[in-house]
């Protein structure tokens, strides 16, 4: 039989125990999340925008960003299920539907830049030139050129339909080539096949010394290409790095990043691949 003696000092070792388990997952539950988890469109990477970026946001609010680089209809339904902590997108009229849900808070207007048509330096659907979007799509598809979509319901293939649909078209056929991918690989696959494609023009400029491709459509108001930054809502998913993500907010529209975005690109390329609009109103850009 265990004396009295053993017998409380076994029930003080498990008691300690106890209270040790105990503290260490209250610790644990209080101890912030430090992984935001960012998703995003693939030009705000493949520009290297996000290159230069996020380091600095690491460095000063100590948080670990996880970038997850898909098209926005991708990302927006990430943010949609709650499982992002913060979006970074260009496609406004489809961010609209999670802000009504409340699936997301503090919506920021960022910065734009636009959208061209790019193509091969013959030209034979003869847009070079040309203001209009929807008559430059009307002529690659009377002349059953060569046009390369995304195909991937990302912002820039939003886009492309839209303008479709200004046309009453809705196109296909082999002159009509759906990538399903990014835009880098579109890009490529464009150039390759010495076709057309719709692209923002920042990663166009990151890729241009690698493509045979001329912008050959630019300038009309429809091409304009919006950028917003939103939270995703911890009141309505548990789950979510509520701090983390309304910190990367905060950071995207602070006037030091403003200040990157508005140069980001010069020294290589001539001129910026973004143009910051934080606290613009968005019916303002473009003009």
């Amino acid at each position: 039989m265990l004396s009295r003696t053993s017998v409380k000092r076994s029930s003080r070792i498990l008691l300690t125990t106890l209270l040790l388990a105990i503290l260490t997952i209250t610790a644990s539950a209080a101890a912030p999340a430090r992984e935001v988890i960012l998703a995003t469109t693939t030009s705000t990477a493949d520009t290297g925008l996000l290159d230069a970026l996020i380091p600095i946001f690491e460095q000063k609010t100590g948080y670990i960003v996880k970038t997850i680089a898909v098209g926005t209809g991708q990302a927006l339904a990430l943010g949609g299920r709650g499982e992002a902590d913060v979006l970074l997108t260009h496609a406004p009229s489809s961010e609209l539907p999670l802000v009504n849900n409340g699936d997301v808070v503090e919506r920021r207007l960022v910065m734009h830049n636009d959208f061209i048509i790019a193509g091969p330096a013959g030209d034979p659907a003869k847009v070079r030139g040309l203001k209009s979007a929807t008559e430059g799509l009307s002529r690659i598809c009377n002349s059953q050129s060569v046009f390369v979509s995304r195909g991937d319901d990302s912002g820039t293939h939003k886009k492309e339909k839209e303008i479709w649909a200004k046309l009453g078209v809705k196109p296909s056929g082999k002159w009509y080539v759906e990538a399903g991918a990014g835009m880098a690989h579109t890009l490529n696959i464009a150039s390759e096949k010495e076709g057309y494609t719709l692209t923002d023009r920042g990663t166009y400029l990151a890729l241009k010394k690698n493509l045979a491709l001329d912008v050959l459509v630019e300038g009309d108001a429809i091409l304009l290409n919006i950028y917003h930054v939103m939270q995703v809502n911890p009141e309505k998913f548990s789950k979510v790095n509520g701090p983390g993500g309304l910190a990367f907010v905060e950071f995207m529209v602070s006037p030091e990043v403003q200040r990157i975005i508005s140069t980001f690109g010069v020294d290589k390329y001539g001129d910026p691949l973004f143009f910051p609009d934080a606290g613009k109103n968005v019916d303002d850009l473009g003009k």
